[in-house]
């Protein structure tokens, strides 16, 4: 499953950077992860400092 980022992100951009497919990029309010390009490898979540991204 896809992860999806919580309302919980700080816009802080650190999940962007880890992304080795760039399925994440900068939303309004948060950042957001791209469904259909997202490998669930949990890179994101291993990054994050409020542990926004979560798997689906």
């Amino acid at each position: 499953m896809p992860f999806v980022i919580s309302d919980e992100c700080i816009s802080c951009g650190a999940c962007a950077a880890e992304c080795p497919v760039s399925a994440i990029s900068e939303g309004d309010s948060k950042y957001v992860i791209d469904a259909d390009t997202c490998i669930s490898c949990g890179a994101c979540a291993s990054v994050c400092p409020v542990s926004a991204p979560q798997e689906q």
